[in-house]
């Protein structure tokens, strides 16, 4: 009888540290997220310029566009929050085209290495740790 009690436990704390990861809960309270103060969908919507490049690979990106993802690329995690946003995605932009667009502009400065996402295999790994070290 112990041990269905204890698989609960685990999905329990599995479905919550999920639910977590994916309403963006963060450590502390004085964190405000990836763009600091600024609202995200906000920031999304700075971005317009950039939309019809953001979902063609072939499209002719904009100077206009060009200056905006510059000023961007100070804070790569900011970015790709914006990339992964509602508003973004209402607006048809695939992340994946446009990750390409600092690329496309000759931005000689761009974020080397830096991946978008990932909350989910971070939780996920989190949870396999754990039922591991529960068994």
């Amino acid at each position: 009888m112990e041990t269905p009690v204890k698989y609960m436990c685990i999905l329990v704390f599995v479905v919550s540290m999920t639910i977590a990861g994916f309403n963006g809960v963060y450590g502390t309270s004085n964190y405000y997220g990836p763009c600091g103060k600024h609202d995200i969908e906000k920031e999304a919507q700075k971005l317009a310029p950039c939309t019809y490049a953001a979902k063609y690979f072939r499209a002719p990106v904009s100077e206009r566009c060009c200056t905006i993802m510059e000023k961007k690329l100070s804070n790569p995690s900011c970015l790709c929050a914006i990339l992964q946003s509602r508003t973004a995605y209402n607006a048809g932009v695939r992340p994946e085209v446009a990750v390409t667009i600092p690329k496309r502009c000759n931005i000689a400065v761009r974020p080397v290495g830096h991946k978008c996402g990932g909350t989910f295999c971070t939780i996920f790994i989190a949870a396999v740790f754990i039922i591991i070290l529960l068994t």
